[in-house]
């Protein structure tokens, strides 16, 4: 995935109003691997990232872009 992803889900997790704690208990992703993920030290594998966006309310949608193959 994207550096521009990850920053974007950076940005989602501290505007969401809830502690890493409770994120990490609502999701399974442990606490550990969130502060690494937010400190950029690590991404976070697909079905990670897709349980934690479920969480905030999003999801991730692929669009052909125009002109592309």
């Amino acid at each position: 995935m994207s550096e521009q992803l990850f920053e974007l889900v950076r940005d989602l997790i501290r505007n969401a109003g809830e502690s890493r704690y409770s994120m990490s208990k609502a999701t399974g992703i442990s606490e550990s691997q969130l502060t690494q993920f937010m400190s950029g030290k690590k991404g976070l594998g697909n079905q990670a990232m897709d349980v934690l966006l479920n969480h905030l309310g999003y999801e991730v949608a692929l669009k052909k872009r125009k002109g592309k193959g």
